[in-house]
């Protein structure tokens, strides 16, 4: 279960940090995921794909740089594409920014998601590592069916209605 408390808190780590970046720059604070649980997978994804490199690539600053950049923009490429061809919506858009594709991924956030992947692999999951490895496997059990509950009222909700705003309940 250690994957999935994984994701679980790099989840709602993205979504603190997509809510700081909201704030910052005056953008949508909305950003979210899920209905209910302040969640973002997409970075819960590209975390565990950052994590599950091969070990030579942790140990070289330059390729966990590169190809800890390319893991996360590839999740972040497909959940657009999960968003757009299965949901019928779109979280994001980079349309105009530097190397820009389709809208889905950009270099500018490539790059981010690089320089996060060093602070992953080399602080923050060490430090959390040892806590997420003592949670209770009944509490996992309860959190996943939390979770899978959030992702099937999510996925109706949002191929109902065709509009991410219909996530918004908890600022209204």
């Amino acid at each position: 279960m250690i994957w999935f408390w994984n994701f679980i808190t790099y989840s709602f780590l993205g979504f603190l940090l997509e809510s700081a970046f909201a704030g910052l720059t005056g953008g949508r604070p909305y950003r979210k995921g899920l209905l209910v649980l302040p969640l973002c997978p997409v970075y819960g994804v590209g975390a565990c794909l950052i994590l599950s490199l091969p070990n030579w690539v942790d140990r070289r600053p330059w390729a966990l740089f590169l190809f800890g950049g390319l893991a996360a923009t590839a999740a972040e490429y497909l959940a657009a594409l999960y968003h757009e061809r299965v949901l019928g919506v779109s979280f994001w858009n980079y349309d105009g920014l530097p190397g820009s594709l389709q809208g889905r991924v950009c270099l500018p956030f490539s790059l981010a998601w690089g320089v996060l992947s060093l602070g992953l692999v080399y602080w923050l999951h060490p430090a959390l590592s040892p806590w997420l490895a003592r949670v209770p496997a009944p509490v996992s059990w309860m959190a996943l069916a939390t979770l899978f509950a959030d992702l099937v009222l999510t996925a109706a909700c949002l191929r109902r209605s065709g509009d991410i705003s219909a996530l918004r309940w908890h600022i209204r």
